[in-house]
């Protein structure tokens, strides 16, 4: 199997995992020091290692959410990923804590670079505007 065969198999395992909310999972798909040059989520800290809570957060915030892989596209060890990624507001946000129990539908665009099989870095660019107008959150002033 090719180097780029195996990540997108790889890529698309993490994404069951969140799918099914296998947060014990997250170790065999993501390193220990894996880096999110995005920030899933508000409050998530800048450090190393910190996707691991910032995932947990968002897919507990969004109850049944779902992201669903369309496309990938993989060279050597990087992996893009194109998804629909959908969910309804159900729990608690650190920048909505107050659930609005509305929902949403977006496109997101996510790179990976794996090491050893293993999620290393993430880069993700989402339609955020669209999924705070759907939800009726406000815009940030301030990150």
């Amino acid at each position: 199997m090719s180097v780029e065969r195996a990540n997108k198999d790889d890529v698309l395992d993490f994404f069951q995992a969140l799918n099914e909310r296998r947060f014990a999972d997250f170790p065999r798909y993501m390193a220990a020091d894996v880096i999110d040059h995005n920030k899933i989520i508000y409050g998530e800290p800048d450090e190393p290692g910190a996707a691991f809570d910032g995932f947990r957060q968002q897919l507990e915030a969004f109850g049944a959410g779902r992201m669903a892989p369309q496309q990938l596209v993989a060279e050597g060890n990087t992996v893009v990923a194109r998804l629909i990624v959908t969910g309804t507001h159900t729990g608690h946000h650190p920048r909505m804590p107050e659930p609005t129990h509305r929902s949403f539908e977006v496109e997101q665009i996510w790179i990976f670079t794996l090491r050893d099989g293993l999620i290393s870095e993430i880069r993700a660019v989402s339609d955020r505007l669209g999924m705070f107008l759907q939800l009726g959150w406000d815009w940030p002033t301030e990150d």
